[in-house]
C-alpha cells in the first residue's frame, strides 16, 4: 500500500487486523500531516450528516456503496473505544476535544494492532506488473504483492508533501482521469471587480452564496456559511464551499443579509431616523454598511429621506451582489482536490481498477470530492474501509 495519509493509514489497520500481511509506504518523514493541520489543529474527522448529497463527482452514484457501508456512527465508535473526546461544532462537523494528533495515534495504533509494517520516509521509484504480482521499487530495495493500493491523495497543500503521483501512475497504466483543479480554496478578484472591498478585509459574516452552473447541475443551490473578506479576495467556509461549483468565467452571487427579511428590518418606523449605514448596521458589519451606503452615494443620509428607487436599488445590492472572480488561489490555500481518477473505471464496492487485476485507488486521488464540514475524512474512512474488506474477503 503507497500513502500513509487518513485513507492509507485506516485502511491498512483494517486490513491487518483482518489477518492480511500489509506493508505500508510513504515519502514523508513525518505522518499524517494533512490530518494534524485540519480543522485548525483538532481535525473535523467526520459528520454526523455526511451522506451522498454532500459529495461531487462525475458520478455522483459512486460513493454510495461504501458511504453506506461504514458511516460517521462508526468511526464515532472507534474513537469511543480510544477514549477521544470529540464535540459537535457546527452543522453535524465533529472534532476532537484535544489534537488532531489523537486521530494520527489513533490509526497508528490500528496499524500497530494489525502488525502493519510501516516504512517511511521511503521513495517508490518504479512499479511494474510481473505476471500475476505487483513489484515496487523502493529507495529501501524491492517488494512484492499480489495487490496493491494506491492511497496517495491529491495535490493540495505540496507544502506537506502533496503530490500527483497517483494520477500519474493512472494515466501511465492508460486509467482515465478527469479534470482536476483545487476545490475549498479561497477566490482572488481584479481590482475592478472588487469594488473596493479590499478596504473591509477582516469583515466576517453569515451570508448566503451561490456559484455558477456546476452548482444548478448539482442541486446545490445556496450555500448559508459565514464569508470572510481578506486582502486578495473572498474567504471563510460560504466561499469555500462555493469554490467546489465555480467555474472560471462565471460569477458567484452573494446575499450579504442570508436571507433576511429585509423589508422588515428596514421598516421607516424602526430605522427612518437612522442614517442609511445606521439603519444597515442593524443587520451588517458596520464598516460593510458604510460601504454599501457609500456605493450609493447615501453615506450619511437618513433612510427616510431615500427614495423608494434608491432603497429598492441598495436592497438588490445587498441580496444579489455578484461578482466575477479572477481565480482561485489555488493548490497551496485549498483543501481538496477536484476531479480525479474516473470512477467509471473503478468496482464502487471494492474500489478496484476494473480492467487491471489486484489495483485499487481509494481516498481523495478518486473523483470523489466533499463539501467542508468533515465530509472529505469520511470519504476516506469508508473508501479505506471498502477496499479492505475487499482484500480481505
Amino acid at each position: 500500500m503507497i500513502g500513509a495519509g487518513a485513507a492509507g493509514m485506516f485502511c491498512a489497520g483494517v486490513l491487518g487486523q483482518r489477518g492480511k500481511r500489509v506493508l505500508l509506504l510513504d515519502h514523508a518523514k513525518t505522518l499524517g500531516e494533512k490530518i494534524r493541520i485540519s480543522g485548525g489543529g483538532r481535525c473535523n474527522f467526520t459528520n454526523r450528516d455526511s451522506n451522498l448529497n454532500h459529495f461531487l463527482s462525475l458520478n455522483p452514484d459512486f460513493a454510495l456503496s461504501a458511504l453506506s457501508c461504514y458511516s460517521p456512527a462508526d468511526f464515532v465508535a472507534l474513537l469511543r473505544l480510544y477514549r477521544i473526546g470529540f464535540h459537535e461544532k457546527h452543522r453535524g462537523q465533529l472534532f476532537c476535544d484535544e489534537s488532531s494528533h489523537q486521530i494520527i495515534q489513533m490509526l497508528l495504533q490500528e496499524c500497530r494492532l494489525g502488525k502493519v509494517e510501516i516504512q517511511h520516509p521511503v521513495v517508490v521509484e518504479d512499479i511494474i506488473r510481473e505476471g500475476d504480482q505487483w513489484r515496487v521499487m523502493t529507495s529501501n530495495g524491492s517488494v512484492q504483492s499480489a495487490a496493491l493500493v494506491i492511497a496517495t491523495g491529491g495535490l493540495p497543500v505540496p507544502a506537506i508533501g502533496a503530490t500527483g503521483f497517483a494520477l500519474d501512475f493512472a494515466k501511465r497504466l492508460e486509467l482515465p482521469v478527469t479534470p482536476i483543479r483545487p476545490g475549498l480554496v479561497p477566490l482572488a478578484f481584479t481590482s475592478e471587480a472588487f469594488g473596493g472591498l479590499e478596504a473591509l478585509a477582516g469583515v466576517s459574516l453569515p451570508v448566503g452564496i451561490s456559484a455558477g452552473q456546476r452548482a444548478q447541475r448539482y442541486g446545490a443551490g445556496e450555500f448559508e456559511e459565514d464569508l470572510l473578506i481578506t486582502h486578495k479576495g473572498l474567504s471563510g467556509p460560504a466561499v469555500l464551499q462555493a469554490s467546489s461549483y465555480w467555474e472560471e468565467g462565471e460569477e458567484i452571487a452573494v446575499d450579504w443579509s442570508a436571507g433576511l427579511d429585509l423589508q422588515a428590518s428596514l421598516d421607516e418606523k424602526l430605522v427612518g431616523a437612522k442614517t442609511t449605514e445606521g439603519a444597515l448596521a442593524t443587520f451588517l458589519p458596520e464598516r460593510l454598511a458604510k460601504g454599501f451606503a457609500e456605493k450609493v452615494n447615501a453615506y450619511g443620509k437618513k433612510w427616510a429621506e431615500l427614495s423608494k428607487k434608491d432603497r429598492q436599488a441598495l436592497v438588490h445590492q445587498i441580496q444579489r451582489w455578484q461578482v466575477k472572480p479572477a481565480g482561485t488561489l489555488g493548490w497551496k490555500k485549498a483543501e481538496v482536490m477536484l476531479g480525479g481518477i474516473d470512477t467509471d473505471a473503478l468496482d464502487s464496492k471494492t474500489m478496484k481498477a476494473k480492467n487491471i487485476p489486484g489495483l485499487y485507488f481509494i481516498g481523495e486521488c478518486i473523483d470523489v470530492t466533499g463539501h467542508l464540514g468533515g465530509h472529505n475524512f469520511q470519504w476516506a474512512w469508508a473508501s479505506g474501509y471498502a477496499c479492505a474488506m475487499a482484500l480481505s474477503a
